[in-house]
């Protein structure tokens, strides 16, 4: 249970104002890709690997969200660790986005087998750093069922969800550079999540006035370091998309009339002929 109260009251509501902008920025962001796969049934030009590492990352930070957010001995060990006068820095709408985010980008996934996919593939890279984590957490878990460290659990949790939130975005401008194009891949997600970092940010920093208090940042450090990460990357995707390998438009083609006009001009080596009153 949540042991502070928030001093203004008008603060309280941008903070509950802004973190719900920041989920309706950061849930839209996946349509457009989704919606762009749906009308050209294809996903040539996604990357496979983003979108397997995506899910992964966010399967990471709902797991992180809702512990910390839901379960009173997790909540307790954060107060014993940061101070009992500071708040808990997951809010609802963090879980909700959480448990969105798993829900779309698994119909990615789903898309990815269902749509034309050229050549593309997972790669074993891929293949390897999802199996590293998942047994990462698995020996993580035990050590933490042993000592009773579950907010040490969940911080692991956040962490690697960072890590994987930096990963992921790499094939994907790669892939871009690579391709000298950006076709195929969705513009409008990466405009609606960085939208949605500078609100998240506004969110906590709302707090932070409110409690004058950075302790928020710090101890969910992962949710700082995932916004600075995803705008960066956002701020790459939006330079190839308009700077440097932007849009080639196809000539319209030349439609030859259905009636030639008359030429005024005389055609070469043709006499002239005097016109007769």
């Amino acid at each position: 249970m949540e042991t502070t109260a928030w001093n203004s009251s008008v603060l309280q509501i941008a903070y509950t104002l802004f973190g719900w902008t920041a989920f309706f920025f950061w849930s839209c962001s996946f349509y457009p890709q989704v919606l762009l796969n749906f009308f050209r049934k294809s996903v040539v030009g996604l990357n496979f690997n983003y979108v397997v590492l995506n899910n992964t990352k966010h399967t990471l930070y709902f797991l992180y969200n809702v512990t910390l957010y839901f379960s009173p001995a997790v909540r307790f060990q954060y107060h014993k660790k940061y101070g009992f006068d500071q708040m808990i820095p997951v809010a609802a709408n963090d879980v909700a986005f959480s448990t969105h985010a798993i829900l779309v980008t698994a119909f990615l996934l789903l898309q990815t087998a269902m749509y034309e996919r050229g050549n593309q593939s997972i790669s074993k890279v891929t293949i390897g750093i999802v199996s590293a984590v998942w047994i990462a957490i698995a020996v993580c878990f035990f050590v933490a069922l042993h000592s009773n460290a579950w907010l040490w659990l969940i911080s692991i949790f956040n962490t690697m969800q960072v890590v994987l939130a930096v990963i992921k975005y790499v094939p994907q401008a790669a892939m871009n550079f690579v391709r000298k194009s950006t076709e195929g891949f969705g513009v409008g997600n990466v405009l609606l999540d960085f939208s949605g970092g500078v609100t998240n940010y506004a969110q906590m920093v709302t707090q932070s006035i409110d409690q004058n208090s950075w302790v928020n940042f710090s101890g969910n450090i992962g949710k700082v370091l995932l916004s600075l990460v995803s705008m960066f990357f956002d701020l790459l995707f939006l330079c190839q998309h308009y700077v440097f390998y932007p849009s080639k438009k196809k000539p319209a083609p030349m439609v030859e009339p259905l009636i030639q006009p008359p030429h005024q001009s005389v055609p070469p080596n043709e006499p002239l002929v005097p016109q007769t009153v």
